[in-house]
Parts: structure tokens; sequence; C-alpha cells
């Protein structure tokens, strides 16, 4: 019952990263904006996070930066891709490519030239709301006692589900995903939804980050996000761009990291190579079965001329 309770536990510490970047792609594909940059932005999230902790102490001021200077590459992504109609796979590319080199360069300054940040204190990290309640080892506490980021991530799914479903700013949100011309005619300003809607995408990525960061492990490292970024984008498409149906897909996604932690800690002799490959494969697998079956909002990736006819 123990080890049902401890994968269980594990997924859902894996699943909560993935959680808040798949969301930031919910709302910046809602709105009709593609985000495949959601990787280099949750690049610098982790690390921003790593490094306000290690130095602040403070694992909510770290929280809050992380997302913050992902929300400032995403803003870039704003300007290239809604102002300026620059493609949005390039814009995204570009942004894979400046997050990490970023977070290197500033690493190497802030870490007397190390590409990792220091290890930060065990009191520093994210606290556990629940920790001391349950006995300890039980399954119930294998599975609750999770760091605060578990807990919020769903928080947020419910949030954005409200405001996209719920919420007069929600509905313009779609409305431009799906007809900015129609919104547009109707008084919406798709380019202020827009830019709220892809600032807000890399602020949940930032969040992704340091969820990383400040609460899976203890530091920034090169290798820290690697692919994070990208299955949380897959777990989006597999969710259908909705925040109800990327949370299960991110679970699942947990859940295949949950598995390779538990077998590496068993008897069994599998290549932790193979276990490694286990998360990979199953987006590969997920993205084959079910992509095509999705479709998401009708004018994503197309960029909008307010005066072309």
């Amino acid at each position: 019952m123990n080890d049902l309770g401890l994968i269980i536990g594990i997924t859902l510490m894996y699943a909560a990263p993935l959680m808040y970047t798949a969301l930031g792609g919910v709302i910046s594909e809602n709105s009709g904006v593609v985000n495949i940059g959601l990787e280099g932005m949750m690049t610098m999230g982790a690390f921003i996070g790593a490094t306000v902790c290690y130095y602040s102490h403070s694992p909510w001021l770290a929280f809050i930066a992380a997302g913050l200077s992902a929300g400032v590459l995403a803003l870039l992504h704003a300007i290239a891709s809604v102002t300026f109609g620059a493609d949005q796979i390039i814009s995204g590319t570009a942004i894979n490519f400046l997050g990490p080199g970023l977070a290197l360069f500033l690493s190497r300054i802030f870490f007397n030239g190390a590409t990792m940040t220091l290890t930060i204190k065990l009191e520093d990290k994210m606290p556990r709301p629940l920790n001391g309640i349950f006995s300890p080892g039980s399954f119930m506490d294998l599975v609750f006692n999770q760091y605060a980021t578990v807990y919020m991530a769903f928080i947020l799914v419910f949030v954005l589900w409200f405001i996209l479903y719920k919420t007069r700013l929600g509905l313009r949100i779609r409305a431009v995903g799906e007809h900015p011309r129609a919104a547009d005619t109707l008084g919406v300003d798709v380019f202020k939804i827009r830019y709220i809607s892809v600032i807000l995408s890399g602020i949940f990525a930032g969040f992704g980050g340091a969820a990383m960061s400040i609460a899976v492990v203890s530091n920034f490292r090169a290798t820290l996000i690697s692919g994070q970024g990208f299955i949380a984008l897959a777990a989006m498409i597999f969710g259908k761009w909705k925040p109800q149906g990327s949370m299960w897909a991110c679970l699942l996604f947990g859940m295949a990291q949950g598995l390779v932690v538990y077998l590496g800690g068993t008897k069994l002799q599998i290549s932790s190579q193979l276990l490694a490959m286990i998360p990979y494969v199953l987006t590969i697998i997920v993205l084959m079965g079910f992509v095509g079956k999705s479709s998401g909002p009708a004018a994503d990736g197309v960029p909008y001329e307010k005066n072309q006819g």
C-alpha cells in the first residue's frame, strides 16, 4: 500500500511543474498565439527561482520573481508575434534558445563562473502545508505531504477554468482565439487580449520552473528542465487546449516520472537510461495516438492585422 502511496506522491510532485506550464500554453493558445517557447520560459523561471531563493531565503519571493522573469521573456514573444506579426513558431524557438542561454550566462555571474546554482537550504525550500499532520511514512503522508506548489497548481487549474468559461474576460480570450476579426468588430481589443494571455503564459511557465528548482529539487542546473516544457506543451495538446484536460495529461506524465523514480529504487535490473526514456516515449505515443483527433482554436498561430480586409 505504501508503494502505491509513494508512486502517487511522486506523481503529484512531478506533475505540478508541468501543470503550471501547460496552463500557460492553454491561455496563450486560446487567445490565438502559439507558444512553443514554454521550455525557455520555464528554464528562466527555474534559474531565477533558485537564485532568488538562495540569496533571499524566501521561497515565496523566489516563486514570484520566477514568474515575473519568465513573463518578461513572454513579453518579447508577444511583441514579435502580436505587434509585428512574426512567425510564432520561429519566435517561440528563439525564446527556447534565449532562456537557457541567458540563465547560464547569469548563473556564471552570480555563482562564480558555475553553470549551476548553489544548493538551497532545506528550511528555505517551498513549505509543505500538511507536514506533520499524518504519521511519517504512512500512505496519507506519502500522498498528501506535498509542497505548496502542488496544491497551488490544482487551484490554478480551477481558477483558469473559471476565467476561461465563466467570465467576460475568458469569453473574449476564446473569441479572439477563434475569430479575431469578429471579436474586433464587437469592440474587443485583440492585441490587448493577446498580450495579456501571452504574458500570463510566461508567468505560469516561470512558476513551473520554480516549482522544479525550489520544490522538487534544491538548485538550478543546465539539465534541470530539459524537455519538461515540451512535455507540458504535449500535455496541453493532449488535453485539447483545456485546463482540466491538461491537468489530467500532466498527471499521466507525472505518473510516468513517478514510475521511473519508483522502479529505480527497486531491485529490478532496469537500465537507468531506459527508465529515463519512459516520459519521453510516453509523450510520443500520446501525440501519435491523440494529436490527430484534437484541434486547437481556429485562429491559433494566425497573426492578426487590424486593417486587413
